[in-house]
């Protein structure tokens, strides 16, 4: 998903899109950048569905090491936050 502004087109996780090369065809190609951390994603895809999952079992709201309720403006802040 991208967000469209005033420099174009942006992924949502922050990251500018690299701008168009022309093509001969009159077509554009989007340079690939290789400096993209699939491992980093991949944590991030995890921290994401296990706070699906604390949503849906009830537990989203409660540091998982004391059961202290985490407040909203944390929540906020971080919505992956596991600890109040």
């Amino acid at each position: 998903m991208f967000v469209t502004d005033s420099n174009g087109p942006t992924p949502v996780f922050g990251e500018p899109m690299p701008s168009p090369s022309p093509q001969p065809d009159g077509g554009a190609d989007y340079a690939v950048d290789s400096t993209i951390d699939l491992d980093a994603i991949e944590a991030d895809l995890d921290g994401v569905q296990l706070a699906l999952e604390r949503l849906v079992d009830g537990s989203y709201w409660t540091d998982e090491v004391t059961g202290a309720p985490i407040s909203v403006e944390v929540l906020d802040a971080d919505p992956l936050v596991r600890r109040a």
